[in-house]
């Protein structure tokens, strides 16, 4: 939805004098139903911005100015046909998310033997995930058994922050847990004083704290951009690259931010990752005589990698990649890869490859029994 009002041509006394007393009647009329409060305001909006344009443009004024209100997301494909057929494969897998993490999540807390720092921070992972698939997966659902896919202004900043915070959490959680892992093989006579509970629930508090901090920048930057003409975004989210391509003026500093900034955080944390699992590789190797050992170190670093992989592979490629190396399809298909995917895949993933996970759960289903 949009609201336009255009004066072209007009001197800046008769333009003035047009302004003045749709200024006045917002000023001091109560919203009716013939203009509602919303609108309302959005006219006394363009009336100040005419009134500034007036001021700095001597004899004469041209406004044509369009304040953009909501969004149209068009989704995951353009063929309608596919929409019902797409809505049961993500209800599926949301399904599954919500579900299998959740069950992760109890199980951390509810039993005492897995009350350790690598599975206070699985707990975060499991929690994280929900929240990450949430952000965008219910209203990708409603989507498409809806024909209305509109989205407000306000709603799109929303999402597009808890997005980019939630999913920055993430990757600086993997990091986390790559380090957990490091001290525990590499350092095991220091891991117990040096990760603490105390020292986990700094790290935990950091963990959050510093990704909403960098998701507030790049909220707060897109929601001052101008939008005008078309409002339709070639997504199924509300993202900076596809909100970027709608904006009016400049949009070099966004697109700094989003590229270089957020590209230098995911590349740096990324190497910090593998720097930790070079070094457990490398250590185990040189100083494990026993195999069964070098196994079930091997067998723990796995389960945690390939969620690294899963999860660096396609935002690396989407953020890291010039705006223009990837078409609007390649970038949809790998945004459902990291919203709806990989948070499905990583309850599978630790519950199926890690002994003391399986053990948990068939411990609490017994006693449910």
């Amino acid at each position: 939805m949009s609201v336009s009002v255009q004066l072209s041509g007009l001197p800046a006394t008769r333009a003035f004098h047009t302004l003045i007393p749709i200024l006045l009647f917002c000023a001091q009329n109560e919203p009716s139903t013939s203009l509602n409060k919303r609108n309302q305001r959005k006219l006394l909006l363009i009336a100040m911005s005419a009134l500034t344009s007036i001021s700095q443009g001597g004899n004469s004024v041209l406004l044509n100015q369009t304040l953009v209100t909501e969004f149209l997301l068009l989704g995951v494909t353009d063929i309608q046909e596919l929409n019902p057929v797409l809505f049961a494969i993500f209800l599926t897998m949301y399904f599954v998310n919500v579900a299998g993490n959740g069950a992760i999540l109890m199980i951390v807390i509810l039993d005492s033997r897995l009350h350790s720092p690598m599975y206070f921070f699985l707990g975060n992972l499991a929690c994280l995930d929900i929240c990450y698939s949430t952000v965008t997966v219910p209203k990708m659902l409603v989507n498409f058994l809806s024909t209305s896919k509109a989205i407000s202004f306000l709603g799109c900043i929303t999402q597009l922050h808890f997005f980019h915070f939630l999913g920055s959490t993430e990757a600086l959680l993997l990091t986390v847990m790559a380090f957990d892992r490091f001290m525990a093989i590499c350092k095991p006579l220091h891991y117990s004083v040096i990760m603490n509970r105390q020292v986990c629930i700094q790290m935990a508090v950091t963990i959050w704290a510093i990704p909403f901090l960098h998701a507030l920048l790049h909220s707060i930057m897109t929601s001052h951009l101008s939008f005008c003409g078309s409002n339709h975004i070639h997504h199924f989210f509300c993202d900076v690259k596809p909100l970027l391509e709608l904006a009016c003026g400049n949009t070099e500093l966004n697109r700094w931010l989003l590229n270089t900034l957020t590209g230098t955080i995911a590349i740096g944390l990324f190497f910090l990752t593998f720097l930790s699992y070079f070094y457990i590789i490398t250590y185990l190797f040189l100083k494990t005589r026993s195999c069964s050992m070098l196994h079930k170190a091997l067998s723990t670093c796995a389960s945690h990698f390939m969620v690294v992989i899963i999860f660096y592979a396609p935002v690396l490629f989407i953020y890291i990649s010039p705006a223009s190396g990837s078409s609007l399809e390649e970038d949809r298909i790998i945004a459902v890869m990291y919203t709806v995917v990989t948070p499905a895949l990583n309850p599978l993933i630790y519950t199926l490859r890690n002994k003391e996970v399986r053990g948990a759960f068939n411990r609490k289903i017994r006693t449910q029994l």
